[in-house]
């Protein structure tokens, strides 16, 4: 949901600020998977499952972030046992998986409504786009996987640790008449 900063009101107009966010949970995993129709589509060793939420405003500047942001993430542990190594640091893989379902809301009633998430025409070029630069920052040193968008997929893992964060990259500002 976007959550609404402030509220400017001026004589013609009303300035709404507002934090978007592409929202994405990540787990470390000694291993994962994801099939459709039985078929294995991607799997990874050791490594990051992304499960990737996108919403309306989502743009090429969030998706260039989260790239840098997880292939650079340092939630490996070092030779001390402190988290200080990254998925390349630590030749692992990533596992990207398009989830709409991380935008469901809960607020009213007991289904959830997915208002927030982005349309597929939106959603899937973005996410393709994401496991694109992943695949060009990566350079080859991460072996990076996908489950397929708009399928129904099941996702298996062993959450490590376990270990598990939210990235929410927030953007822009929206304005309303």
């Amino acid at each position: 949901m976007h959550e609404v900063v402030a509220i400017v009101r001026r004589k013609d107009c009303v300035r709404i600020y507002i934090l978007h966010a592409m929202r994405t949970v990540i787990q470390r995993v000694t291993r994962a998977a994801v099939h459709v129709d039985g078929t294995c589509v991607g799997r990874i060793d050791h490594g990051l499952l992304a499960l990737v939420g996108i919403t309306h405003d989502d743009t090429m500047q969030e998706v260039t972030w989260m790239a840098e942001k997880l292939l650079s993430l340092r939630i490996f542990p070092d030779d001390d046992g402190k988290m200080n190594r990254s998925v390349v640091d630590t030749n692992g893989g990533l596992l990207l998986v398009s989830q709409f379902t991380l935008y469901g809301n809960l607020r009213k009633g007991t289904r959830p409504s997915f208002i927030e998430a982005a349309r597929p025409e939106v959603a899937q070029p973005l996410f393709d786009a994401l496991v694109a630069a992943c695949t060009s920052l990566a350079n080859g040193a991460v072996p990076i996987q996908q489950g397929i968008f708009g399928a129904m997929m099941q996702v298996e893992l062993i959450n490590d640790g376990p270990v598990t964060v939210i990235l929410e990259r927030h953007a822009r500002e929206a304005s309303a008449e």
